[in-house]
């Protein structure tokens, strides 16, 4: 297959509380729509295609930074935002885990009617993308989630996952109508999963004659078939028929089981950069967002990741953990969601929208200077983070922040014991 890399995903149990959700989704569609304005449709396909991006997006809306449970979580909260307003910005999110995932169909026929698109083949689309990665790629991960991700050009992109029970991890498939050449032959924008060695995989480039075969069998008579097939049997399978799951590239990741975030799972030197952009270069750099009532230090370095989520090229995701630093984590990895820190979030990046759209650019462009203030950072000072002190800071002003974790309101745990 061609990928543009893989990661590993553990299965985790778990649930996505309805304070967290409700904030994915507002904080998600905010951030599409700034993809949208800033750099087109096309742009946000793109980026749901890459496994870092995605992974790294996750991360900063309070997910489990490691959690295959990103997938399913991330794109709802997503549909629940983006089709209100799929007009407005020409996307819509179809499908989902489940029967809402073998219902993608009746979602692009209503679609189609009332766009003029093409509805059968979007379906044929949605179906062979699912077949191919449930049956012509035998990889031992059973499908359980299907997205497809369409915009009103007629363009998509597809998110499905798998799930294998015997070693409890999940791999995540992307596909991207843009780059599709063949659904039979080296068909995927990338695959994120944990490899589990070799495949039976009759999408690979090496697999056209194999897939020729194939055809012909379909067309023999079946006792014909079996006929030939007895003096074979108990033979071990033709070594040409499988290949190897995926090739490490520098879009490679591979995410533990373990909950928590350590020290080597981030960059040092990208985080101490936001640290240092948040809390020691506000006045003179960002003071048209310093003007927001109520925006401290703490906003800026959620602020300063989730333009990094807009603002950053490839190979500024291939740390996903650090991104978890916005806005923690609900099962409190590397700390409880600070929930007032990303209400004001919101709040800044809604308002910078909503100024861009009526032409002042001052917020919008400071925002991305966050960003940029801290690239230049890293390559100027190379600041490091204290990595201890940091989730010291963030776990003692947890609090005081408005934190929250799967289990309830931190300071209403600490009144407990």
């Amino acid at each position: 297959m061609n990928r543009t890399g893989h990661a590993d995903l553990p299965l985790h149990r778990g649930y996505v509380p309805r304070w967290l959700s409700q904030r994915m989704t507002v904080l998600g569609t905010l951030i599409i729509e700034s993809l949208v304005h800033n750099y087109g449709k096309q742009e946000v396909l793109r980026r749901v295609c890459d496994p870092l991006w995605f992974q790294s997006f996750g991360a900063v809306l309070g997910m489990d930074w490691h959690s295959s449970g990103i997938t399913t979580s991330v794109m709802a909260a997503l549909k629940r935002g983006v089709n209100p307003r799929a007009h407005e910005l020409g996307i819509c999110i179809c499908g989902g885990r489940g029967q809402r995932g073998r219902g993608t169909p009746d979602e692009l026929r209503y679609i189609a009617d009332a766009s003029g698109l093409d509805g059968d083949a979007l379906i044929r689309a949605s179906r062979l993308c699912a077949k191919v990665d449930s049956a012509a790629v035998q990889d031992g991960f059973q499908l359980y989630l299907h997205h497809m991700v369409l915009t009103d050009s007629g363009d998509w992109a597809i998110i499905q996952q798998g799930m294998n029970t015997v070693s409890k991890t999940a791999r995540r498939y992307h596909w991207a109508s843009r780059t599709l050449r063949s659904f039979v032959s080296q068909p995927h924008a990338a695959v994120t999963g944990e490899n589990q060695g070799q495949i039976l995989n009759l999408t690979a480039a090496d697999a056209e004659s194999v897939r020729a075969h194939i055809v012909e069998f379909a067309k023999e008579e079946p006792r014909r078939i079996l006929q030939e097939l007895e003096p074979i049997c108990g033979k071990p399978v033709q070594q040409e028929l499988f290949v190897p799951v995926s090739e490490h590239s520098e879009r490679s990741i591979s995410l533990p089981r373990r909950h928590a975030v350590q020290a080597h799972d981030v960059d040092l030197t990208r985080l101490g950069a936001i640290l240092m952009t948040a809390y020691e270069h506000q006045p003179d750099n960002f003071e048209t967002l310093l003007l927001t009532q109520g925006l401290g230090a703490r906003t800026l370095q959620s602020l300063t990741l989730i333009s990094e989520i807009i603002y950053g090229t490839p190979e500024r995701f291939t740390d996903p953990a650090r991104f978890s630093f916005a806005h923690g984590g609900k099962d409190a990895h590397p700390f409880p969601v600070p929930c007032r820190i990303y209400d004001e979030s919101v709040r800044v990046l809604h308002t910078c929208i909503e100024q861009a759209r009526m032409g002042y650019m001052e917020k919008s462009e400071c925002l991305k200077r966050l960003h940029m203030t801290a690239r230049e950072l890293e390559q100027r000072c190379q600041p490091q983070a204290d990595f201890d002190r940091v989730i010291e800071h963030e776990r003692a002003c947890s609090p005081r922040w408005g934190g929250m974790t799967v289990s309830g309101s931190v300071s209403a745990l600490q009144q407990r014991t």
